[in-house]
């Protein structure tokens, strides 16, 4: 047959129509079915399978490790509308406003903060030779005790995120700990385990801004059953 003369597969689409609300159910009835045994709660395993769903990657269900206060702690940042702090603007733009709005309708874009792209940041990295990311946390400090911190891209920045909590009290109220990478990635994910900070973390190298953002979002929809 003849490229000209095969029928487009989207014709099928158009004659069996789906809407994307109904495939990502089924999509995760797919995820359900396939996935093995994991020692998560059911709260835990929405989280998961979120990531799963971003990836088509079961592994990441043995990856992701939650502290024991990290639903608890996620959820009443939502719900008093705490600040969003992202490691990279895919984050910020990933997010979904609507979503958090469904938990605390004040959430707008301006609630998430990412400044890796800002001029002074990019002066100060470059005087200094160190990352961007690092110079965007330390301006974000002031805003970051109370917040929700995602870091899917920069291990530096939350190498900085655990020192602040360290040494200088800047408590977030919630870590997602997902960069990605070789280079003091494991370092700064193990250490974010010392902090004593509320957090989820993917294990090893593995991570990026994509998985952090289905991370929140995940947490999101287990913040609304909780009310519902």
């Amino acid at each position: 047959m003849k490229p000209e003369d095969k029928r487009p597969l989207i014709y099928d689409l158009h004659e069996n129509p789906i809407s994307g609300q109904e495939i990502e159910e089924r999509s995760f009835a797919a995820i359900d079915a396939e996935a093995g045994s994991y020692d998560l709660s059911a709260e835990q395993w929405e989280v998961a399978r979120r990531l799963i769903h971003t990836t088509a990657d079961f592994i990441l269900a043995e990856q992701v490790s939650f502290s024991d206060d990290a639903f608890d702690a996620c959820e009443e940042a939502l719900r008093r509308g705490a600040g969003i702090y992202a490691d990279s603007n895919m984050i910020r733009s990933g997010l979904s406003v609507p979503r958090l709005q469904q938990i605390n309708p004040a959430y707008d874009r301006d609630a998430i903060i990412c400044h890796v792209a800002d001029e002074d940041v990019a002066a100060q990295a470059r005087d200094a030779g160190l990352p961007r990311s690092l110079f965007a946390v330390k301006k974000a400090a002031k805003m970051l005790h109370g917040s929700i911190v995602l870091i899917g891209n920069a291990p530096v920045a939350l190498l900085e995120i655990n020192r602040l909590a360290l040494e200088e009290g800047i408590r977030p109220a919630l870590v997602i700990g997902m960069p990605v990478g070789f280079i003091h990635v494991l370092e700064s994910k193990e250490e974010l385990l010392t902090t004593g900070l509320p957090y989820v973390v993917l294990q090893g190298r593995r991570g990026g801004s994509p998985l952090a953002v289905a991370c929140l979002h995940a947490l999101c929809t287990v913040a609304t059953r909780r009310r519902d």
